[in-house]
């Protein structure tokens, strides 16, 4: 299983758009590459390449390192370098390393993939969510969240307490947790307040997401007493290719539904290589989806992605069961 963004975007690669008998032209680099748009001088290696091969790099081919593509301007076949403009086709500057591969016209960028699995995971919610336990400490009044991601907290949906005694306002612990009553409320960003010392606090929300403040009030629990929330959760949106899955909220059952809706939005409306619609055939016939035209690949992906997406939410529905909301406060 994946463990970060950047292996979920191999793992479409290698079960569905590259399949390992039509791989598709490469060499790796044998130097260095800074993110920087005066080195334009890529050396390669030949010894993995065809001279037919090494002549489709000629001006005005694209190589990719990374998600970085590049315009070929001129090629030295006897020094082993490609002059190129770096970051073009709506790419960004990379550092490049010695032995990063090189691919030669790319047929599926990278960086569409890799947009094509961020799509895929933003559009999980609110079929599917993720979610996040906290534990937060009651006190009078509201609970400012200031976590990372805590701006995508949606609701709350189970929160516990070993607080027992509600007439008597007593604690008894380590005899057991009951449920308790929690409400979350939507703040604006960037939200000021005066914490219990009397200090004027700021909470400001800069990366991606909903552009808001998220604060906790608790009910019948005295003051400093713990109480375990957990939260409905919107899925973080991914910003490179090193974020990890579990930061991302995404459970191992969900890396299918990406990536079949991932291989759907990438072949819509377009040619694919023979090799890649044999692969993708025979991936839906194991599933029991058989196809035979690009369309119809299509279509099969995004049905199987309905299967897997309805299996999912019947797993959330019984693990994690709608609480009970009056007037915004939920009672689990």
């Amino acid at each position: 299983m994946s463990s970060n963004i950047g292996n979920l975007v191999d793992r479409v690669y290698r079960e569905y758009l590259e399949p390992n008998d039509d791989i598709q032209s490469f060499s790796v680099l044998r130097a260095t590459l800074d993110a920087d748009a005066t080195d334009t001088i890529v050396q390669y290696e030949s010894e993995y390449l065809t001279s037919e091969e090494e002549d489709a790099m000629e001006p005005g081919a694209f190589i990719e390192i990374g998600q970085e593509l590049m315009l070929v301007t001129d090629l030295n076949t006897s020094a082993e370098q490609i002059t190129v403009k770096r970051a073009v086709r709506g790419t960004s500057l990379e550092a490049h390393a010695v032995d990063d591969l090189i691919k030669i016209n790319p047929v599926f960028p990278r960086k569409n993939v890799f947009d094509a699995v961020c799509d895929q995971i933003k559009n999980l919610y609110p079929t599917l969510f993720a979610t996040e336990t906290k534990s937060i400490t009651a006190k009078t009044g509201y609970i400012p969240l200031s976590g990372t991601n805590d701006n995508y907290l949606i609701a709350p949906i189970k929160s516990i307490s070993q607080y027992t005694d509600f007439s008597a306002g007593s604690d008894e612990t380590g005899v057991v947790f009951q449920g308790v009553a929690v409400e979350l409320v939507d703040l604006p960003n960037p939200f000021t307040y005066t914490d219990a010392a009397g200090t004027e606090q700021t909470i400001t929300y800069s990366n991606n997401g909903p552009n808001k403040v998220n604060a906790v009030q608790v009910y019948n629990v005295n003051a400093g007493h713990t109480v375990f929330v957990t939260f409905k959760k919107k899925f973080v949106e991914p910003t490179a290719e090193t974020d990890t899955l579990t930061t991302i909220g995404l459970e191992t059952e969900y890396e299918p539904i990406i990536m079949a809706g991932v291989a759907a939005q990438i072949i819509a409306g377009r040619d694919i290589p023979s090799a890649t619609v044999e692969n993708i055939t025979q991936a839906m016939q194991v599933q029991n989806f058989p196809v035979n035209s690009a369309t119809s690949i299509r279509n099969s992906l995004l049905s199987y992605q309905r299967i897997l997406i309805e299996q999912a939410r019947k797993d959330l529905r019984a693990r994690f069961p709608e609480p009970v909301t009056i007037n915004k406060i939920s009672y689990s």
